[in-house]
């Protein structure tokens, strides 16, 4: 029998294979954590513990797996988000830190109001639609997605989290929102933002797991959802109504330009904790 250190220490020199030393360690500490339902904490004060053969044998599994470039929270089935664990498949993208920022700028801008309307459009996971009803208990949410898969992730994680979320399965690239028009206080978007062209320049986890349909969009149209998103909200939003992207930072200047020619106000982009252009905001009038 090995002890849940040597299993921690294994773990850890195989994944440096693939990682650097300090991410394949906290990998490590993850999938064990994982694999025995303990925290961190619980999992030190244990360490010099034998690990029982069930704990071995998923261990084992997860780590065949994770060594094929599978992404951690693919292989453990969840990941965190604001606070909260989301279960998450390949029909859906991994939360990233960064959209944490696009719906904290949301909350910010709503926490005081009694009720407003609030619709995320490609909702995925639905980490988005979730955490604004969770952290705006008065809100009414829509979450809207093209895929049946990743509606069937967002209203599992919906179910597990005890919020109310409304679903849409609709293509918003040819099809309008069956929402009332101008009946909206926000309409927020994480859209397809990473070039065809810049697929060399990903990691392999990301590449060959994560949902191209989530990610990618034309070479020869970088601003195609962005566009499509903005005509769609101003039918959807009220005056005064914002509109909340999560952006590429390539092409902040020209999405500013973009929502400036269509006629949205108050037009601002936020930087991310590393420092690049990751938000944008604008009012329609």
């Amino acid at each position: 029998m090995q002890t849940l250190e040597a299993i921690l220490e294994h773990l850890a020199h195989q994944l440096e294979t693939l990682y650097e030393a300090p991410e394949a360690r906290t990998m490590a500490e993850w999938t064990l954590q994982h694999a025995l339902g303990v925290g961190r904490f619980e999992l030190l004060r244990r360490r010099k513990e034998e690990a029982p053969e069930e704990v071995q044998k998923q261990v084992q599994g997860y780590l065949e797996r994770l060594l094929r470039h599978e992404p951690l929270q693919y292989v453990l089935g969840e990941a965190s988000f604001y606070g909260r664990e989301f279960m998450v498949t390949p029909a859906v993208l991994i939360p990233r830190p960064e959209t944490e920022e696009l719906v904290q700028r949301v909350i910010k801008t709503y926490q005081h109001h009694s009720e407003v309307k609030l619709l995320d459009i490609g909702t995925g996971s639905g980490c988005i639609p979730i955490t604004l009803a969770a952290e705006l208990p008065r809100a009414q949410v829509w979450g809207l997605d093209v895929s049946s898969a990743a509606l069937k992730v967002s209203k599992a994680n919906a179910e597990k989290l005890v919020q109310s979320v409304t679903w849409l399965q609709q293509d918003i690239l040819v099809e309008m929102p069956a929402l009332a028009p101008n009946s909206l206080d926000a309409v927020i978007s994480n859209p397809p933002y990473v070039l065809e062209e810049e697929k060399e320049q990903m990691r392999q986890n990301v590449l060959a797991f994560e949902p191209h349909l989530a990610l990618f969009v034309p070479n020869e149209d970088p601003l195609l959802f962005y566009r499509r998103i903005a005509v769609v909200a101003q039918q959807l939003l009220k005056k005064g109504g914002k509109l909340f992207f999560e952006i590429n930072e390539r092409f902040a200047e020209e999405t500013v330009e973009m929502l400036r020619e269509m006629g949205y106000q108050e037009i601002r982009v936020y930087k991310d904790l590393r420092g690049k252009d990751r938000v944008s905001g604008a009012v329609w009038k």
